[in-house]
């Protein structure tokens, strides 16, 4: 036989000799050359799979991915991704890992049953996986994880009796359902479903499964209750039955000792949390988050003495506590406790007696009243998240707390800005009712990266104490702020993130300095009383993404000097005394990346030359286009320790923190405040100025512009034809000016009013 598994059969018959090169048989160089032709690749351009370079001219002892013995006997065959190679001294193993083989699994396997161990994970193999695989009885390890199978899975592959690894993950369109399990089944150490399609209610006899260490079920569609059985497994490491269907309360009868992680998350368990649970006692991680339990009667003692990370958020948990005071002490002592978003309306008394504690968030719960100064007692607490509760009042801790990141937004805590938080990097207390700011507050922050004050009562001047800290964000809008902006704030050596937008800020922002190789990336004045010019040390600012100055007293000409700034996404200048043209001379680059620029309400005039959009490329073009990367406006930048990722895919930096920025645009007629704009959001809004002469039909190329108003200026002429290419356009209002024509949207007649041709088109698309 010449055929791939003829090779394969022949190595059953191989003793393993020391590996030098030698010159192979050349019938075992065909059968590899048949495996080559059997497999379809379809490799990437910046990897060459090791098969591809096999061929009949060269000695396949010196193939990539082949051992021989000194004799010429090909013993050893790994193409993994990793190309790391194995000796056989049967043809036992056959790992073609990451390879980018496409196409179906190939029949010619099924004429090797002696196969031990099979590994094709990591390829885009695609239809239903064939059933022949049940016929190998010597099989232990199938791992087809990663591809692109389909169908339903063939049971009888769960019986095969020499079997311990089953690796079928993120194969999202296969599935199907388990099968009753025979007691005392066979060898079964590892059962790998995640990401799969697999459903139905899990069978009972799952429990049979004696020797079975390792159960990951996440991601499916499994339903109905979880077998108790499941819990008596001796050898059981990690259960893993996130995000699926399960339903109803958890039960436990006997349960295993060695059982170090659970995760049943993101289902629709209600009831009590059994307080057998802690019965488990290797038990290190408890991941209960995204379910519908009720209660927690905890009441001690318990011995989990591995126990570090406890998740219960996202319940409905009224407390944790059913038992008499002195029951608090026998809490476990954790690493990692969340029990955000439950209906807790006090701080456990439990934690004053964590001394391990690192990481807490009570955020989203009812708890009202005051933060106890014993909560920042803790040496070895290190996060501490508060947010979004009912707390009015703040009890300082008798001496600084070394905390690093706290979380305080969206309470009612009143009063003075607390100063014994020296040692945080992240604060944010943002959304409260705090009315005043320490002057000396810069020699509090002097490790504090992130500082959010935005949405309290404040009143007074800004610190200039604030230029002596390290910030990197500092957000203090929507507060009732006055005096001028401290020259120094924008020359802060790190500052990325400035928002002062929403207050009663006065005087020029003229004088604002920026010190050279700024790293401001976004800065918004907006909605405040500052008058001058714009800045001309914003020039230095290269890595600038975002500028808001709107409503403001600004009397200036276009900001030319911003041109050179190819990093700008965002320009907002509305509803100031802005004047003249907004044509720039002598500049090469203009934006590239601009996705929002509002102009609206000042006193731009003249015409409008069609060069000055042409380099706008992120509206040009389509939505499946490779311009369109912005990751978000204002942007949500950087991750939130606290916060989910949201899916928005949104942009990060190198900071670690969460932070949002808002502007008001005008959208069909109404002003909204934007929080987030996603990739394909784009707007110009040049409305209520006194623009002149034909619109100009360049701005038919920006296929992905959404919003576009031009209204009340004094545009002439017809609507040009190449409006009609905007297929992305939600909202366009050219009303009060003087066009004619016809629309080459709607193809309807523009008419006249009293012999003036002044309202045109307001058209909006949901």
């Amino acid at each position: 036989m010449n055929t791939l598994l003829h090779y394969l059969f022949l190595l059953c018959f191989i003793i393993l000799l020391p590996a030098v090169h030698s010159q192979c048989i050349k019938d075992q160089q065909q059968s590899l050359l048949h495996l080559k032709k059997s497999l379809q690749f379809d490799p990437p351009s910046w990897r060459t799979p090791l098969i591809i370079s096999w061929n009949s001219s060269t000695d396949c002892c010196s193939w990539g991915g082949v051992t021989c013995t000194s004799n010429g006997h090909v013993v050893g065959l790994d193409l993994s991704f990793e190309g790391s190679f194995a000796n056989f001294s049967t043809p036992r193993v056959l790992d073609l890992s990451s390879n980018n083989i496409s196409g179906p699994i190939p029949g010619s396997f099924a004429n090797f049953p002696n196969l031990r161990e099979l590994d094709l994970s990591g390829n885009p193999i695609s239809d239903p996986i064939p059933g022949f695989f049940a016929n190998f009885s010597k099989l232990t390890s199938l791992s087809l994880s990663n591809c692109q199978l389909n169908g339903t899975f063939p049971k009888e592959i769960f019986q095969v009796p020499t079997l311990q690894t089953i690796d079928l993950s993120d194969n999202s369109k296969l599935g199907g359902s388990l099968p009753d399990f025979p007691e005392n089944n066979g060898s079964l150490l590892s059962l790998i479903l995640r990401g799969t399609n697999f459903s139905g209610s899990l069978p009972d006899s799952i429990g049979n499964l004696k020797i079975l260490s390792w159960i990951d079920l996440s991601y499916c569609n499994f339903y109905g209750s979880i077998p108790s059985s499941f819990f008596s497994l001796p050898f059981l490491l990690e259960l893993n039955l996130a995000h699926n269907q399960f339903s109803g309360e958890l039960v436990f009868s006997n349960v295993s000792s060695d059982l170090s992680t659970l995760d049943l998350s993101f289902n629709h368990l209600d009831g009590q949390i059994p307080v057998s649970i802690f019965n488990f006692r290797g038990l290190e991680s408890l991941q209960l988050s995204s379910n519908n339990f009720s209660g927690f009667p905890f009441n001690g003692p318990q011995q989990v003495k591995y126990l570090t990370n406890i998740d219960l958020s996202y319940n409905s948990l009224l407390s944790l506590y059913n038992g008499t005071d002195s029951s608090y002490s026998s809490f476990p002592e954790v690493i990692s406790l969340n029990l955000a978003a439950n209906k807790l309306r006090t701080i456990p008394y439990f934690l004053r007696n964590q001394s391990t504690l690192s990481s807490l968030s009570l955020s989203e719960n009812h708890i009202q009243g005051k933060i106890p100064h014993w909560i920042w007692s803790s040496n070895q607490l290190d996060s501490l998240n508060l947010s979004c509760n009912s707390l009015a009042t703040l009890e300082p801790h008798l001496y600084n707390s070394t905390v690093k990141t706290v979380d305080l937004h969206s309470n009612q805590l009143q009063g003075q800005i607390p100063t014994f938080l020296p040692f945080a990097k992240y604060l944010d207390y943002s959304r409260n009712n705090f009315r005043s700011i320490p002057s000396n507050i810069g020699d509090f922050l002097t490790n504090t990266l992130f500082f959010s004050l935005s949405s309290n009562n404040l009143h007074g001047l800004i610190p200039t104490s604030i230029c002596n800290s390290q910030i990197q964000i500092l957000d203090m809008s929507n507060n009732s702020l006055s005096g001028m902006i401290p020259q120094c704030l924008t020359a802060i050596r790190d500052i990325s993130v400035l928002n002062l937008a929403r207050n009663n800020l006065t005087g020029t922002i003229s004088n604002v300095e920026v010190s050279e190789n700024s790293s401001l990336e976004i800065l918004e004045f907006a909605t405040n009383r500052l008058g001058g010019q714009v800045p001309k040390s914003l020039a230095k600012c290269t890595k600038l993404k975002v500028l808001n100055m709107g409503n403001n007293n600004i009397t200036d000409t276009f900001p030319c000097l911003l041109k050179s700034i190819s990093t700008l996404r965002v320009l907002v200048v509305r509803s100031n005394n802005f004047y003249g043209g907004i044509e720039c001379l002598n500049t090469n680059v203009t934006w590239p990346g601009l996705q929002i620029i509002d102009l609206a309400h000042n006193n731009f005039r003249g015409e409008i030359q069609g060069i000055l959009w042409r380099t706008w490329q992120k509206m040009m073009v389509t939505e499946d286009g490779s311009l369109l990367t912005i990751n978000g406006h204002y942007l949500r930048r950087i991750f939130n320790p606290f916060v989910p990722n949201d899916g928005y895919g949104l942009e990060e930096v190198s900071l670690g923190f969460g932070y949002d920025i808002s502007t008001t645009v005008t959208n069909k007629g109404s002003e909204m405040n934007l929080v987030k704009i996603l990739s394909i959001f784009t707007l110009i809004d040049f409305s209520c100025n006194n623009f002149s002469g034909p619109i100009p039909k360049e701005m038919g190329e920006f296929k992905s512009l959404r919003v576009l108003n031009l209204s009340k200026n004094a545009f002439t002429g017809e609507i040009p034809s190449s409006f009609g290419n905007m297929s992305t356009l939600e909202c366009l209002d050219l009303s009060l000016n003087k066009l004619s024509g016809r629309n080459p949207i709607t193809n309807s007649t523009i008419f006249s009013l009293n012999g003036i041709r002044t309202f045109v088109i307001f058209i909006t698309r949901d």
